[in-house]
């Protein structure tokens, strides 16, 4: 009976925590994303006249909001190890961010892990389903020139063509850096089973814990985003210019990025936003390639990317074997970097996100009382 008691003591204590917690999230998007939009409409006219100052002061707030998304994991409990290359150095050069996609919660793991990597996050760019735009964090996506991708053979040309034309009219003009995207395509218990009937028809490795990845988006990238000579070469600087007017270097690195959950158990967004998992540490392992080692051509580059994802199969198989992942050339031993958030930054921006709902609310109080 004592056994009975306690259980429903700690069942009822989870119930009340994941209550409290749905309802801070939700009032801090009441908060947040509308007073994200009304400054930038706010800041419009600064928009016509320095395109380069808004789109600074928009991605600052793009990173706050981020921010908040990661703390509700941090309060949980729930934090990020980071393994192999360090890709603090490179943050301000260009890059292309390829990850493994198991659930939601990978997307709340990035927007955790990168958010020390300094203006990474406020001048990146997105690729993700099209269902995250009838998300809460949708409408902040589209006017941050994120790109939702929708999935299926039936649109996957015209899906292409638009991804080159958004690149073209977004990516340089709002000074973007990194672009991340997920080539499996969608997540791992979805495509699995497709994934391994697709390899062995066409004599491909079995993947278990990761799915052949799909070619189209990541040679648009490319193709779109590298220095080009005129000789079809990779060469040193584009001819597009950034928003100071100096010529941008292009992409110049593939970051491979491995996420991987203890047990093989992966964090959704509904964990994150309930809280009723047990304090849980994510690992994160990179993998920097520079530029010039990365085909171009549709075979070539299909064979590396295809290289890239056994890859992955092996670092996750030896993970969820010992905990770890492998030694890295040249170690003894292998060394993770705890990734870490302060704690005082988060509460400033939290008190900000809600000063501002006060005071947008107080704004538009008034004016709606003048009106009518």
């Amino acid at each position: 009976m004592a056994q009975l008691l306690d259980g429903a003591g700690k069942l009822g204590w989870v119930l009340l925590k994941a209550v409290l917690r749905f309802v801070f999230m939700f009032l801090n998007n009441c908060v947040a994303i509308p007073s994200y939009c009304l400054y930038l409409l706010l800041l419009q006219p600064l928009r016509i006249w320095d395109s380069s100052t808004f789109w600074h002061i928009e991605g600052v707030m793009f990173k706050w909001l981020l921010a908040m998304v990661s703390s509700w994991g941090w309060i949980a409990g729930y934090t990020v190890t980071e393994w192999g290359d360090d890709v603090g150095p490179i943050s301000e050069e260009e890059a292309m961010v390829i990850v493994n996609h198991q659930s939601t919660g990978d997307v709340c793991t990035l927007m955790m892990c990168l958010q020390d990597k300094g203006t990474v996050v406020r001048k990146m760019m997105w690729l993700m389903d099209h269902v995250f735009k009838y998300t809460n964090f949708g409408l902040v996506s589209l006017i941050h020139g994120d790109f939702f991708i929708r999935q299926g053979k039936a649109y996957r040309d015209k899906q292409l063509i638009y991804l080159k034309d958004h690149l073209d009219k977004y990516y340089h003009s709002r000074d973007r850096k990194w672009i991340v995207l997920f080539p499996e395509g969608g997540f791992l218990r979805k495509r699995r089973e497709t994934s391994q009937l697709f390899a062995k028809k066409n004599s491909l490795p079995h993947l278990t814990h990761v799915t052949l990845p799909r070619l189209g988006a990541t040679q648009v990238i490319l193709k779109t985003l590298l220095a080009q000579q005129e000789n079809g070469s990779v060469g040193s600087e584009t001819g597009t210019p950034n928003q100071t007017g100096t010529k941008r270097k292009g992409l110049q690195w593939v970051i491979d990025v491995t996420i991987a959950y203890p047990k093989a158990k992966p964090m959704d967004i509904q964990t994150w936003i309930f809280g009723y998992r047990p304090p849980t540490v994510t690992h994160v392992h990179y993998r920097m390639y520079p530029i010039k080692e990365v085909p171009v051509e549709t075979e070539p580059l299909t064979d590396w990317l295809y290289q890239r994802f056994v890859e992955k199969e092996e670092l996750l198989a030896h993970f969820y074997d010992t905990g770890t992942f492998p030694l890295e050339e040249g170690q003894k031993e292998a060394v993770s970097r705890p990734m870490t958030l302060d704690p005082v930054w988060l509460c400033i921006i939290q008190l900000f996100a809600f000063a501002s709902g006060f005071v947008w609310y107080s704004v538009l109080q008034y004016l709606y009382c003048c009106l009518f």
